[in-house]
């Protein structure tokens, strides 16, 4: 990996936590609902492109845009064209296209899970999610398995390309495929969860890489925690304006800026952003 400067979580994140404390008990954050479409089974398996579903304006990622997706095995999605690729280096180094990546790791459905995807209507708006459902790790690993979710929301009543972003968590027993060095699912290089605009601007959620971390019962159990305004256990929330991602964060009351101190620490916790040494002026962070 190139040499990379580090920096932390900003503000509006920090704001989230100190408002919103410990995430409630929830017995899963999926969104229900019956999706289409199921991508082949395989190891390393991308489909075409597929549209959103929300017309011919599509969405704003990054200032280009999108009507349609790939949705991708290992745990992602991306725009512009497939990617095939399970080695996880971060997500800013060889990925090339923008990724939205709620479980980057080396997803195999051959023995184990499906990958489904298509459109829901979810409190009145039109989503395009994507499940991926008792998903399996490399090599046909069946031991251990994943249920994780990936839902766009058409936010287009907000600005012309607008749209909400949510990973939803419902189990995480394994974060490493054998060809990253695990042993039945666990060690090596484990999972990264985040976004990059696929050049030099990406994130990644605190835990990404750290073995065990992203576990269920880990110190960052994503099925445990939460980010954005919802409080579910298990969702992490995202605004995507103009072409640009942000944490969905609360208006605070007047009173609860004196939580800004002591919040301070939330950065710490929750997250940070990696970015290459000459693009400083180019990142971002979840």
């Amino acid at each position: 990996m190139h040499n990379k400067s580090f920096c932390i979580l900003g503000p509006i994140a920090v704001l989230t936590l100190s408002l919103l404390g410990p995430a409630p008990v929830h017995a899963s954050a999926i969104l229900p609902g019956t999706l289409p479409n199921t991508l082949a089974k395989g190891d390393d398996v991308s489909s075409s492109a597929v549209a959103l579903g929300f017309g011919a304006s599509g969405i704003n990622l990054f200032g280009q845009t999108y009507t349609s997706v790939y949705i991708n095995t290992n745990g992602n999605v991306t725009f512009g064209g497939p990617l095939n690729n399970f080695v996880v280096n971060g997500l800013a180094d060889g990925v090339g296209v923008p990724i939205f990546a709620p479980f980057f790791a080396d997803v195999d459905t051959t023995s184990a899970g499906t990958v489904s995807y298509g459109n829901l209507t979810v409190n009145g708006r039109t989503a395009f999610v994507v499940d991926w459902t008792g998903v399996g790790y490399y090599s046909r690993g069946t031991d251990k398995t994943n249920t994780f979710q990936l839902a766009l929301f058409n936010r287009a009543d907000t600005g012309a390309g607008n749209f909400d972003l949510e990973f939803n968590y419902g189990q995480i027993q394994w974060e490493t495929g054998n060809a990253n060095g695990g042993t039945n699912g666990l060690g090596g290089i484990s999972a990264a969860v985040g976004y990059s605009d696929g050049k030099n601007l990406y994130s990644e959620l605190a835990g990404s890489f750290e073995n065990g971390a992203l576990l269920d019962g880990g110190s960052r159990a994503l099925i445990a925690n939460t980010l954005g305004t919802s409080g579910v256990a298990g969702r992490y929330d995202f605004q995507v304006r103009s072409g640009q991602v942000s944490v969905a964060a609360p208006v605070p009351e007047p009173a609860t800026l004196l939580l800004l101190i002591p919040g301070a620490l939330a950065l710490f916790l929750l997250g940070r952003c990696r970015r290459p040494r000459n693009q400083e002026e180019n990142s971002s962070a979840l």
